[in-house]
């Protein structure tokens, strides 16, 4: 009777190893999900900046006001006879 119940035992333990240990085991599944989770947050923040990027590059292609205010704040452009000031604090 103790050698069944030691069979069964080792048995039962034998099946449990790949639930718990094995390839596709809670562990890994769960570690997996965490990974996944991770990624779809980076994804999220990746998307919103290539959204914020496109709706930039739209209005360089559209509209002169963009692109104008871009010249000037960046390249320190100014129009002609135009004068410009820079107060300094």
């Amino acid at each position: 009777m103790k050698a069944l119940a030691s069979v069964l035992g080792f048995l039962v333990v034998l099946l449990q190893y790949p639930l718990w240990l094995g390839k596709g085991s809670w562990l890994k599944v769960s570690e997996l999900e965490a990974q996944v989770a991770e990624q779809r947050e980076s994804n999220a923040r990746l998307k919103a900046r290539n959204d914020a990027m496109d709706a930039e590059v739209r209005d360089l292609k559209q509209g002169s006001e963009a692109l104008e205010e871009r010249a000037r704040l960046e390249l320190g452009m100014i129009k002609k006879d135009e004068v410009f000031y820079q107060v300094v604090k």
